[in-house]
């Protein structure tokens, strides 16, 4: 019974749960880099007036939405690391650290590329003719027009995939990366399954969504666009 109200393998273990925790807050700020990126080109394939590209974005979202967010962590480390041999780095642990990040970032692609998309239906259609009318091209009107009025109406929604990208981090223990939630199932093996270290690891992961969610709530009303 004293086992489930001992707090001691948190304070023995705190330094290797401090490093588990750095390394997921690195692969999320990594992976929602280069999310935000490909959403961004992917939202503007799906715009865009070239039938091949819409179509193009349109099956990577429609896939990548619909996959299971393991399998894709598992084509990337077992299909395309380990069986095809592509490495990233000659160092194990980097290599596996990118192809998680790359995972990531291509399942969350989507998801953000969506949310950009409701966000350019929010743009009234006579401003794009307006940009068109002046000369602007597609590009430029997509860039000087319509996509900074889209980022900020869909920075909430922008916060909550933040949120659960943080959270989807845990599935990468099946890409033999080590972060908090690898940590804690070492843990779990070491100490056994305690109330403790659950609620250990719990409040670390509310640290880490609970500001961010805060945060965009803050930013998506002091950035909101007036129409």
């Amino acid at each position: 019974m004293e086992s489930f109200i001992d707090f001691s393998p948190l304070v023995e273990q705190f330094g290797t749960i401090l490093v588990g925790f750095w390394a997921t807050i690195r692969l999320t700020l990594m992976s929602a880099l280069l999310s935000l990126i490909l959403g961004t080109v992917l939202v503007a394939m799906r715009v865009s007036p070239t039938p091949v590209l819409r179509a193009a974005g349109t099956i990577y979202v429609n896939i990548l939405r619909n996959t299971p967010l393991t399998l894709v962590l598992l084509l990337c480390v077992l299909g395309l690391s380990d069986t095809l041999q592509y490495t990233l780095s000659s160092d194990s642990s980097t290599n596996y650290y990118w192809w998680a990040t790359i995972g990531l970032s291509a399942y969350t692609a989507a998801f953000v590329c969506e949310s950009l998309r409701a966000g350019i239906n929010t743009v009234p259609a006579g401003q794009a003719e307006a940009a068109r009318a002046i000369g602007l091209t597609f590009t430029q009107t997509l860039r000087l027009v319509v996509l900074p009025q889209a980022f900020r109406s869909v920075i909430a929604p922008l916060g909550s995939i933040l949120i659960a990208l943080t959270k989807n981090t845990t599935i990468v223990i099946v890409a033999g990366y080590i972060e908090a939630a690898s940590v804690m199932r070492q843990m779990f093996d070491d100490y056994g399954g305690t109330l403790p270290i659950f609620l250990g690891f719990a409040a670390g992961y509310m640290v880490l969504t609970l500001p961010t969610g805060f945060l965009f709530g803050w930013l998506a009303k002091r950035l909101a666009v007036s129409r």
